[in-house]
């Protein structure tokens, strides 16, 4: 029985990067999107570095990295045994080296130790945490896409030490969250990061932002940096009515389809 048999679920295959990535993931419960792409195309990395993607689902951020970076020690860490086996056979589908560990980002030293991920070992962390405010979203009766959207009260805090034990001295860590909690991002990262840079994401040109990308460097002394904001469409009129319709910027297209990086990805 394949891996992917052995899971049991019901599974779509989609491609992402303009076809240079093709993934399975389950047909419901938390599905890949831009967030992913977006976060991949934030992270910075060379050939040759550890790179770590918390709560990788079935593998999207990391996989879409390492397509555009070749060379590096990919681990993807996820805590359902059925997301990592997914992770793991797309790894090996679009020949992608990976290793895949089911873990808890929450868990202790000793336990990310034990799974080969001691503290002050890692280059690189990505992560696309659950980042939903209970208080205000409405949790979906799928338990799947409840555990991988809604944050408990300490997610973010837990996730950046986790982050922050594992990565050397100099290491980046570069996560996705949204743009309403970005004071609670600042928070979380004043222990033990500096030379934060902070890329706004909006829907469009007229809206406030709706994710905020933040590149946070351990043991970094550099001042913060508000870098210009990225607009994922524009508003167009529709030739028949006045209703406007939204069109993916250029820009952002040639992100999506791995063709350009954000600035938070160039050194």
């Amino acid at each position: 029985m394949t891996e992917l048999a052995a899971t049991e679920l019901d599974v779509t295959e989609d491609a992402f990067l303009g076809g240079q990535l093709r993934l399975t993931q389950p047909r419901s419960g938390h599905r890949a999107g831009h967030d992913a792409i977006l976060l991949a195309a934030a992270t910075s990395a060379y050939a040759g570095a550890r790179v770590v993607d918390f709560g990788a689902g079935v593998g999207t951020a990391g996989l879409a990295l390492a397509r555009r970076v070749g060379g590096v020690d990919l681990v993807l860490v996820e805590i359902d045994p059925d997301l990592a086996r997914l992770a793991r056979a797309n790894a090996a589908a679009n020949s992608i080296p990976a290793e895949t560990v089911v873990l808890d980002v929450t868990a202790d030293a000793e336990t990310f130790a034990a799974s080969g991920l001691p503290p002050d070992s890692v280059d690189v962390v990505l992560t696309n945490p659950p980042f939903n405010d209970p208080a205000r979203h409405r949790a979906s009766p799928d338990q799947a896409r409840q555990s991988a959207h809604v944050a408990a009260e300490d997610t973010l805090q837990a996730w950046v030490h986790a982050a922050r034990r594992i990565l050397k001295s100099g290491g980046v860590l570069t996560l996705i969250w949204r743009a309403d909690g970005l004071t609670d991002v600042l928070a979380a990262l004043s222990r033990g990061f500096g030379s934060l840079a902070v890329l706004p994401v909006h829907g469009d040109a007229s809206s406030p932002a709706i994710r905020v990308l933040v590149r946070a460097v351990k043991g970094g002394r550099a001042p913060l940096r508000i870098l210009q904001g990225l607009i994922l469409n524009d508003l167009m009129l529709n030739e028949e009515s006045d209703v406007p319709k939204k069109q993916v910027q250029k820009n952002v297209r040639e992100i999506l389809e791995g063709r350009a990086v954000l600035p938070l990805a160039q050194p």
